[in-house]
């Protein structure tokens, strides 16, 4: 142990962690479909495009993410009681 918390794993908080993981998914699921889609039918678009939009794709998942995550969670803890 360094004597970390798991709050302090790279110097990132657990909301800051859950929006890059998020990112990451939205990223990846995008490159899955336009994978998808070149297999079945016919490339969309070229590989340097697609990783271009792949990231803008998670970088809008991670910001998303990131704004939204407390207000769902309060929602979610408001309908539960």
């Amino acid at each position: 142990m360094t004597g970390h918390s798991n709050d302090d794993l790279l110097g990132l908080s657990r909301r800051a962690k859950s929006a890059l993981l998020w990112g990451v998914v939205g990223a990846l699921s995008f490159l899955v479909l336009v994978q998808g889609y070149a297999l079945f039918v016919e490339p969309l678009v070229s590989i340097a495009q697609g990783a271009l939009v792949a990231a803008l794709v998670g970088i809008g998942a991670g910001v998303g993410s990131y704004l939204l995550e407390h207000r769902i969670a309060a929602w979610s803890n408001q309908r539960a009681e």
